[in-house]
């Protein structure tokens, strides 16, 4: 048994409970040469970090709003990693991880897919040199801002569409039973003057 789990009274099969995760610190832990290099990071960063708490992947499933089945696919993709896996097989957390799965919601907003986060992850832990890491991360946040701008243009002009049909569309809901639909093109009625607006002229318009 290692120290961690020494501490733990940790037995196979036996989850620690969260109040014995609590009463100790985070201690360091080594890197593996099969990790990738931000899987060391994680490690490293682990080590550095001020101490704290470790979380069982149940807590920082309730921290962090996500699903305990959505960590462990984060896991599998190499976005997120434990800082200890216990003797009986627990993941156990450092309380910094419910950043990362806050960082992985925020980009999935963005548009960003999972494999997306993975390669640009991927990315960055190979560039030689910090200012290089960083200079992609500004290209790829800049080329989304683009994109979210170019969107949110679009999305306005949308409304402004909807704003329209919904509005002439309330006079429609005075429309006497006697009229038909054949006579919705040219309609002079409620207020209509024969003209509508894109989203409701090409309801009529084949």
């Amino acid at each position: 048994m290692d120290g961690v789990s020494d501490k733990l009274g940790d037995k196979p099969g036996h989850e620690p409970s969260q109040e014995a995760l609590d009463s100790m610190e985070l201690g360091p832990g080594g890197d593996s040469d099969d990790k990738e290099p931000h899987e060391k990071a994680t490690s490293a960063k682990a080590q550095t970090l001020r101490p704290g708490k470790l979380l069982r992947i149940g807590e920082l499933a309730k921290r962090s709003g996500k699903s305990v089945r959505a960590l462990h696919l984060y896991e599998e993709l190499h976005l997120l990693q434990p800082v200890h896996r216990t003797s009986g097989g627990f993941r156990l957390y450092h309380p910094s991880s419910v950043e990362r799965v806050e960082w992985i919601s925020k980009l999935q907003e963005a548009g960003f897919s999972l494999s997306d986060l993975q390669e640009f992850l991927h990315e960055i832990f190979f560039e030689p040199a910090a200012p290089q890491a960083m200079a992609r991360v500004r290209e790829v946040f800049g080329q989304k801002l683009q994109e979210t701008r170019e969107q949110r243009m679009r999305l306005e002009k949308l409304e402004a569409d909807l704003t329209s049909a919904l509005s002439y569309l309330d006079g429609c809901r005075h429309c006497p039973p006697t009229h038909e639909i054949k006579d919705c093109p040219d309609c002079h009625l409620n207020g209509h003057d024969g003209s509508k607006p894109p989203l409701v002229a090409g309801i009529h318009n084949s």
